[in-house]
């Protein structure tokens, strides 16, 4: 095991004193300390530096980064690991662009990212949806059966790759290792966005990751759910199938040539207390969950998704890291549970839907952090005044496409009246929350039915988003 390597040797680095006439502008944070330290640590600032003999080139790592990546790789289970100093976004929007080219076909899963749109318009991709199945009883969007998949290569033999998200933001995990030899079967690349999922090689009581799934390459949050700094993601690569080479290409592309190396040793250190500490601390996180799980069964009327879901919807697992709590039994919706929580409690959630509230689970938790949840929660459930929501049934098909993503986004847009739009091409998303799969993208052509349903969702409160016009009197098409 290998302890932080990059942070390790910046502060070696920062221990020479060298007289600085190079970025960034801070000179190792000398010009704070004119201000007694009043806006930065100065440890922090003697370790933000730039690429000089000692630090090497992230496009072109010979030395520590290269060292940190390859450990990390190594740790990750990859043959290849790439720092991403612009987020997952940077590598979807680059996984994307390295296995096809302009005009070429891409299976997309409609409960996709946005980084993954703004990939295909970068690219000039041409998107083949496919849609989750959505849970009837609270409209959370579930798995991707693998036979849907297959279907779409059948019809599509063309499709260079497929993308999917693995697991969702509810913690839902499709049957990746199904999808992996279906995708392979048909000799195609397979994307898998695991924002959410960095974290699942610290137990086995946690899904599968997607690179030991059989998934090519895997782009990972390690800033969402391992310890490190915001904006800071890892890409992995397992498969002779990726052509590493233009993977560089594109990643030098569309990342700053300008990597913050607090970003990198952030990634490093994430790496090194995840193989040091990292299968006793999620032991530990994963005893206080299910302590948390064992008191609030006690409680009727605040339900907590549970693995009952899996071999449902096409659900193969469900993380237990991802808490989604549901109060809607005793009439409160899951954006007051946020509020509440937030406002009197002092806890800040992930997010909120109509129905839920999500909490991120990570092994920076301690048992006192969910003791409090616990107690917030059942001091709630006391103060509720019954009040009745209903939840339309979620309506879904894929509208038809007339022009490409890119084309609309570089088309010209006029705002018209949002009930006048019927077989109008859309210039925007409308995205209802929950589930947060796209009724709409740019590029589809605008139906009665999209209309109805949307002036239903908006009736009941239900979030929507994605438009100019928050209150969709109005909506832009090309």
């Amino acid at each position: 095991m290998k302890d932080a390597i990059i942070l390790s040797k910046l502060k070696k680095l920062s221990k020479e004193n060298i007289v600085s006439f190079h970025i960034p502008g801070h000179k190792n944070g000398k010009i704070y300390q004119r201000y007694n330290k009043k806006y930065f640590p100065e440890s922090i600032l003697s370790l933000d530096v730039t690429e000089i003999p000692g630090t090497d080139n992230l496009h072109n790592p010979e030395e520590m980064i290269k060292e940190a990546q390859d450990q990390a790789a190594k740790f990750f289970e990859a043959e290849h690991t790439f720092f991403l100093i612009n987020g997952t976004s940077t590598g979807n929007i680059s996984a994307l662009m390295t296995v096809a080219n302009p005009n070429e076909k891409v299976i997309v899963a409609r409960d996709c990212h946005k980084s993954v749109m703004h990939g295909l318009i970068l690219g000039g991709l041409i998107p083949v949806y496919i849609t989750p199945e959505v849970s009837k009883e609270s409209n959370i969007p579930m798995g991707i059966k693998p036979e849907k998949i297959e279907k779409a290569i059948v019809k599509n033999p063309d499709v260079k790759a497929v993308i999917l998200t693995y697991p969702n933001y509810y913690g839902i995990c499709s049957d990746i290792e199904a999808i992996a030899n279906i995708v392979h079967k048909y000799e195609k690349i397979l994307i898998v966005d695991e924002a959410h999922g960095s974290h699942f090689n610290l137990s086995e009581d946690l899904p599968i990751p997607a690179i030991k799934a059989g998934a090519d390459i895997v782009v990972q949050s390690i800033h969402k759910t391992l310890p490190s700094f915001t904006q800071s993601s890892m890409l992995h690569v397992k498969s002779n199938r990726v052509d590493i080479e233009r993977l560089r290409f594109m990643l030098m592309m569309n990342q700053s040539s300008s990597p913050s190396y607090l970003l990198m040793s952030s990634l490093d250190v994430a790496r090194a207390i995840s193989e040091n500490e990292g299968k006793s601390l999620m032991k530990e996180l994963l005893e206080s969950i299910d302590y948390f799980h064992e008191k609030i069964a006690n409680e009727e009327g605040i339900k907590v998704l549970d693995k009952n879901l899996i071999g449902k919807y096409g659900v193969k697992n469900i993380d237990k890291t991802r808490l989604v709590i549901d109060m809607t039994k005793l009439g409160i919706s899951g954006i007051t549970l946020d509020k509440l929580l937030r406002e009197r409690y002092k806890i800040q959630m992930e997010m909120s839907d109509i129905n839920n509230v999500v909490a991120v689970c990570t092994i920076g938790n301690d048992r006192k952090d969910f003791e409090k949840l616990l107690k917030a929660l059942i001091n709630i459930k006391k103060e509720i005044t019954y009040k009745k929501i209903y939840l339309p049934p979620f309506f879904y098909h894929v509208p038809k496409m007339k022009i490409t993503p890119r084309d609309a986004a570089f088309r010209k847009k006029t705002a018209i009246n949002f009930e006048e739009s019927i077989g109008k091409i859309s210039g925007e998303y409308i995205i209802p929350y929950p589930p947060g799969i796209p009724i709409l993208c740019p590029g589809e052509e605008i139906t009665d039915e999209i209309i109805i349903y949307i002036k239903s969702l908006k009736e009941r409160g239900i979030n929507i988003i994605g438009m100019d016009d928050v209150d969709l009197e109005k909506i832009k098409v090309i």
